[in-house]
């Protein structure tokens, strides 16, 4: 288990997201960067927009994606 925060994953706060792989702990940013927009937090949309657009062109977003993965391959077990 390796814990990544919404800031390391391209967001405004500190909030820890842990998994067993780096898609678990992006899934996670996605579904806490949803519930921040849902909640009206503006301080969130930045990253929610540039997460939305991520998943729309994944071919494009390839070198976020395997930056991702390099961070949390590098990380040490929780």
């Amino acid at each position: 288990m390796k814990t990544m925060t919404c800031r390391q994953l391209g967001g405004p706060c500190g909030l820890e997201h842990r998994g067993e792989t780096a898609d678990d702990v992006i899934k996670a940013q996605d579904r806490h960067l949803k519930e921040a927009e849902k909640a009206g937090d503006a301080s969130h949309q930045e990253a929610r927009d540039a997460m939305k657009g991520r998943w729309r062109r994944p071919k494009k977003s390839l070198a976020w994606y395997r930056d991702m993965q390099k961070v949390f391959a590098d990380l040490p077990e929780d």
